[in-house]
């Protein structure tokens, strides 16, 4: 017999916002995605795992769903909310094996990770670029630089070099060689009005850096260091 206390408190961004919840008028829910969110929800160790967890953003991707709204699906089953949702788990939530393959099965028959399983689907990208390379010669994704600009108002101009704890920790845990995360704090330095750097920066992640602060440089320094800590999730 299942049986959860589950109580969780958990900041939600509301960065794109606005975005997440057009797009969910747009995506409708089906009844098979819960087969693929309550598998993730069951990898050890079970329980709901975090918004910008690998799963959980790999899942998002997958289907165009925000991770917002997979998090709060997966929410939903560990409070077993619903009918619906009593009965899946009730046939699936102590048998890995036949969810396991009822997975299967369901990719297998709607082509799942195809392009003709969203043909004729309405599907407006919105998280889906933050998670991409900036460019196809780059290893670099939006939200990594999203994690550096918040440790960027952190740090002083002084202390963004590799010698410093903090770049080479941001370093290790973005798998990124430390002189990256340094040449990447002093683009930021030329987007930064307060510095007025005169000299021009010459990289081809000027642009995206320039994005990166045009969306988070001026937001409470709070609510960034809040985002910042579930998107490093992703990268554990």
């Amino acid at each position: 017999m299942f049986n959860i206390f589950f109580v969780i408190s958990l900041f939600i961004t509301t960065f794109g916002e606005e975005k997440t919840l057009t797009m969910a008028r747009n995506q409708k829910w089906q009844d098979d995605y819960w087969l693929l969110l309550m598998q993730l929800y069951l990898k050890k160790p079970a329980g709901v795992k975090p918004m910008y967890s690998k799963g959980m953003v790999d899942l998002a991707l997958e289907l165009h769903i925000a991770p917002q709204i997979l998090f709060n699906k997966m929410c939903e089953i560990a409070n077993l909310e619903t009918p619906r949702i009593e009965r899946i788990w009730t046939e699936y939530g102590k048998n890995p094996r036949r969810l396991k393959r009822a997975v299967t099965l369901w990719h297998q028959m709607r082509g799942f990770g195809n392009e003709q399983f969203f043909e004729g689907v309405d599907v407006q990208e919105t998280f889906e670029r933050d998670f991409r390379p900036i460019s196809t010669d780059s290893r670099i994704i939006p939200v990594m630089l999203v994690i550096i600009l918040d440790q960027y108002f952190r740090l002083t101009p002084v202390t963004m070099v590799a010698e410093t704890p903090e770049i080479r920790q941001l370093a290790s845990l973005l798998k990124l060689p430390v002189q990256d995360i340094v040449d990447i704090m002093v683009l930021f330095q030329h987007c930064d009005p307060y510095l007025r750097r005169k000299t021009t920066a010459d990289s081809p992640l000027l642009k995206a850096c320039q994005e990166i602060w045009q969306r988070y440089g001026n937001m409470d320094t709070e609510q960034l260091a809040s985002y910042a800590r579930q998107l490093k999730e992703y990268f554990k």
